[in-house]
């Protein structure tokens, strides 16, 4: 059961629930989206809102569904789920029902954006900004190492609209 609350309840570490426990990044409806893993983002304030910035490549199969969409979705797991949380981010939607791979079960927000219902923490974003990340503007050389291969991200800024808590959260 998940019970609404305000993005200052949130109370995580978030460098940890992003960089080292992860997130599924999703986004579209119960007919159409998908989900995959990110361990870069942040939560923050910008332009008096609170705010998500999550980077996604143009590669993905789920950069389609955030273009094509006005919501996404960031579900958190608290470090359980890693085996699933690996199998979205090396597998492409594209090919592999996520799903039904992994046993997550999909359910909607009252907006009719997709989360997960393991999950432990759901932050549901409206996107208000997107930037593509411009290898001129590194300032730090080493940065570029990130991108062997020239795929750069498309960075976005989306306004926290709910914040969901998962009273009950599943267990392994």
């Amino acid at each position: 059961m998940f019970i609404e609350t305000e993005p200052f309840s949130i109370g995580e570490n978030v460098f940890k629930a992003i960089g080292s426990d992860w997130m599924l990044i999703t986004a579209g409806n119960l007919k159409s989206y998908n989900t995959m893993t990110a361990s870069w983002g942040g939560l923050g304030v910008l332009w008096n809102m609170n705010v998500s910035f999550i980077f996604v490549r143009p590669s993905r199969h789920t950069h389609g569904f955030i273009e094509k969409n006005d919501f996404y979705t960031l579900s958190f797991f608290g470090g359980l789920y890693r085996k699933q949380l690996q199998i979205c981010g090396e597998k492409s939607g594209r090919d592999t029902d996520k799903a039904l791979e992994t046993g997550l079960t999909p359910a909607e927000t009252g907006k009719g954006n997709v989360f997960f219902r393991q999950a432990s923490l759901v932050i549901e974003c409206r996107k208000v900004y997107f930037q593509d990340i411009d290898p001129g503007s590194f300032l730090d050389p080493g940065i570029g190492q990130n991108y062997p291969e020239n795929n750069y991200h498309r960075m976005y800024a989306g306004e926290i609209t709910s914040v969901l808590k998962n009273s009950e959260p599943y267990k392994k």
